[in-house]
């Protein structure tokens, strides 16, 4: 086979060169436009996963690039005069320009023709004179522009300069600096004996306040912004020591985020930053771009069939790269971001740096250093009583909940008019007597019109209010849980078959009309609301405060008003529903009017002394909707008139939608809330969403993203899930105590986990010593 490599990065010489090893009869050219010696950048980061399987596929590359790697263990994080270190982290690092050296050797050992100073072919014949093109020509690959390959760029919000320094630091180094002009954080790193790589950067406001007067933006290749640097070494003059900042075509940079449709197009193939990259903040391109390497040549010996190959490499690499990517992108956003969290606890400020990509959580930092969990957590206990997070006590305006667990609102379509029955004291009785601090019901509607199935309950008669009594008073009795009442109206989404008859799909007969703030159906196959007018909008008002009245009587300890998932007050939030042009719509503050003219009665009717929350909808995952920005405005106005908690869920007001969903999705909207709201008018932020096992709740709270958790699939997979949760973390005390009757079975061994499964992560826990305070030394030892 003829194989044209174009780009002589790491990615392309690796894969050149193990092509030509596992099969000598190929035909190996690389084509590098700049010198063998040119290389951009300082230090290159590996995990111990690629080194293996480096060293694997290639014994002599692997032992080179040991003699010259960096290893250690902690992350040191300085922050507002303190340093706190998390050990056990396993790091490998070595020179890029060193790694180029052995990369290359290697090609000329194995009998790789690489022309240096030569520009490729263009791509038409490179695909006619050769078997296969591999692209590894960078982020701004020419390959990529000359091809189909669906490709997207997206920066984001920062700006950022990568340098050398002869400081050889002693752990993965962030340093976060508050400037009068805002906060700059260095990433740094030791690759070799006697340098280190450092990474400034900044959001893109702070840069134009600190640097853009000083910047030199019109550079020529492989200049450097000396002035940026000379102004950089003098910030973190103490870091360094007085240690010399080298540049290397040093610049301010704005990091491009490149994801393509596909990889691959005919016989052309696209491999690391050409086909993708990741924030450096989680790691390394060239890490992506030898793991790439590695996989396609693989594929290559595996498969006779050059499109079989292609398509398995690309199977096999873009579901590693796509989490990559999502965990680079949160982790990206927390720099953009990190003014957000300044104002923490230097504890809980580390913490919160070492989780930032949610890839790293509680239970991961306890098996590689414990002794930083537990610093941590005697930190956010603050009265000594060590417990995990998610069972410390938390106070909701002036209720006590026993822990920070909620088992979220869910619709169970089982009433008969309204009515609720056995079904819902077995299902509300059975998650109270396992373990949550807070049960809540299913939304509870305010009307018949206002249900969303015929299968919704109410509240809104008095049979209804005297059942909804009985189930508060199990609940009171029987177990140590608060239950709370979620109520609404359906608006446009109502009339609507029972869930599992089909979402959202209308009632074929016997339906009711639907209303909302204007004639915009949630679907097409929706009805098209009747918009209402402004005196219905004070009798479906008045229905609100009706029911917050009746829940007060059955004995609720927590009102939530559902202003979430394109019900009727989250319709009128959306500019996607909401078209008025009366004193109701247009702007922000026209669409706030009426759900906060329902909160003003609901608070006036429900008890002063009990709480009330409400649910949002952060964002409407659609262009032209409800957008973070505009969710934190609208938490605001809610905290300002009067609610205790905001529980901050996200979409369903457009059928259209577009959400990102994954593990914890909805939570960086509350981590936005929660620490520009919440900390600033003491309102409690609530976490909602894929949240599905214990490691994550703890997570969440321990880095002040939210102050309680909702859950709830959990829940409806295991009714005893927070009573599991505790025994599987060695807890017994008083924030999760087993039902009396239950008692026996809380010492019954468990023969598995209800949050996911985690053999590889037992195994460490019980073999790994701590690595705390271990530093690294060169040639791979710690």
């Amino acid at each position: 086979m003829r194989i044209a490599v174009v780009g002589g990065g790491p990615g392309g010489l690796y894969c050149a060169a193990l092509a030509k090893q596992l099969d000598p009869s190929h035909e190996v050219t690389v084509w590098e436009r700049n010198a063998a010696e040119d290389t951009f950048g300082f230090g290159v980061v590996f995990s111990d996963e690629t080194l293996g399987g480096i060293e694997h596929a290639d014994p002599a590359v692997f032992a080179a690039m040991a003699r010259h790697t960096a290893r250690w263990d902690d992350i040191d994080v300085h922050f507002r005069g303190t340093v706190t270190t998390s050990g056990g982290h396993g790091f490998s690092a070595m020179s890029r320009r060193e790694l180029l050296a052995i990369l290359q050797r290697r090609c000329v050992e194995v009998g790789v023709t690489v022309h240096f100073r030569t520009p490729a072919p263009d791509l038409d014949v490179l695909r006619a004179s050769h078997d296969l093109v591999i692209a590894s020509d960078g982020a701004n690959s020419a390959v990529r522009a000359a091809g189909d390959f669906g490709a997207t760029v997206s920066s984001g919000r920062s700006r950022y300069m990568w340098l050398g320094t002869d400081r050889v630091l002693e752990a993965f180094t962030f340093d976060i600096r508050e400037t009068p002009h805002g906060v700059v954080q260095l990433h740094g790193y030791p690759y070799s004996a006697d340098a280190s790589t450092v990474i400034v950067e900044m959001h893109e406001d702070v840069w134009q306040r600190a640097f853009a007067g000083i910047a030199a933006l019109d550079l020529a290749p492989g200049e450097n912004d000396t002035a940026s640097i000379a102004a950089v070494a003098e910030m973190f003059d103490d870091l360094l020591g007085g240690a010399k900042l080298t540049g290397n075509n040093s610049r301010w940079l704005a990091f491009p985020t490149v994801a393509t449709a596909t990889w691959r197009s005919g016989n052309v193939v696209l491999l690391g930053d050409a086909a993708h990259t990741a924030h450096f903040s989680i790691g390394s391109g060239t890490k992506l771009a030898m793991e790439d390497a590695l996989a396609l040549v693989a594929c290559l010996h595996e498969h006779d069939d050059l499109d079989a190959a292609l398509a398995a490499y690309e199977e096999e690499r873009r579901p590693v790269v796509l989490s990559t990517q999502r965990a680079a992108q949160a982790s990206r956003e927390w720099f953009e971001d990190i003014g957000h969290y300044v104002h923490q606890h230097p504890a809980q400020f580390a913490f919160n740096i070492v989780t930032r990509s949610r890839r790293v959580t509680h239970d991961n930092l306890r098996v590689r250093d414990p002794d930083f969990v537990a610093d941590t957590e005697r930190w956010f206990a603050g009265d000594g009583r060590h417990a995990p997070p998610m069972f410390q006590p938390f106070r909701l305006g002036n209720l006590q909940l026993r822990n920070r667990v909620i088992v979220s609102a869910m619709d169970m379509y089982r009433a008969e008019d309204g009515l609720p029955n056995d079904f819902h004291l077995v299902h509300l009785g059975s998650k109270a007597l396992g373990g949550a601090g807070l049960v809540m019901t299913e939304m509870l509607c305010v009307s018949p019109e206002g249900r969303i199935t015929p299968g919704c309950s109410g509240i809104y008669t008095p049979e209804q209010e005297a059942a909804w009594a009985r189930v508060v008073d199990f609940v009171h009795t029987e177990t140590d849980a608060m239950i709370g009442v979620q109520i609404g109206h359906s608006g446009r989404k109502g009339s609507t078959k029972l869930m599992w008859e089909g979402i959202d799909v209308p009632l074929p007969e016997g339906g009711w009309d639907v209303v909302g703030p204007s004639p915009i159906p949630y679907s097409p196959a929706n009805a098209v609301p009747r918009e209402l007018s402004t005196a219905e909008l004070d009798e479906i008002r008045e229905q609100f405060a009706a029911a917050a009245r009746a829940a007060g009587r059955s004995g609720f300890d927590v009102l939530e008003l559902h202003c979430a998932h394109g019900y009727l007050l989250s319709s009128f939030l959306s500019p996607l529903a909401n078209a008025r042009t009366d004193r109701y719509g247009g702007d922000l503050e026209g669409r706030l009017r009426f759900p906060l003219e329902v909160f003003d009665a609901v608070r006036a009717a429900w008890p002063a002394e009990r709480p009330m929350t409400v649910r949002i909808s952060a964002t409407d995952w659609h262009e032209g909707g409800v957008d973070v920005d505009e969710a934190v405005a609208i938490a605001r106005a809610f905290a300002e008139h009067g609610a205790a908690g905001i529980d901050v869920s996200t979409g369903q007001v457009l059928a259209a939608e577009r959400p990102a969903f994954g593990r914890s999705y909805q939570t960086p909207f509350a981590d936005r809330i929660r620490n520009e709201v919440g900390r600033e008018l003491g309102v409690a932020v609530i976490a909602v969403g894929a949240i599905s096992s214990w490691d994550d709740v703890n997570s969440i709270l321990l880095a002040g993203r939210a102050d309680l958790c909702a859950l709830g699939r959990p829940h409806l997979y295991d009714p005893q899930w927070t009573l599991h949760a505790a025994a599987e973390q060695g807890y017994t005390g008083t924030a999760a105590p087993w039902p009396k009757p239950f008692a026996a079975g809380s010492r019954m061994p468990r023969t598995g986990r209800t949050d996911g499964p985690r053999p590889r992560l037992e195994l460490i826990r019980r073999t790994a010593p701590s690595t705390r305070h271990l530093r690294w030394r060169p040639g791979g030892g710690v």
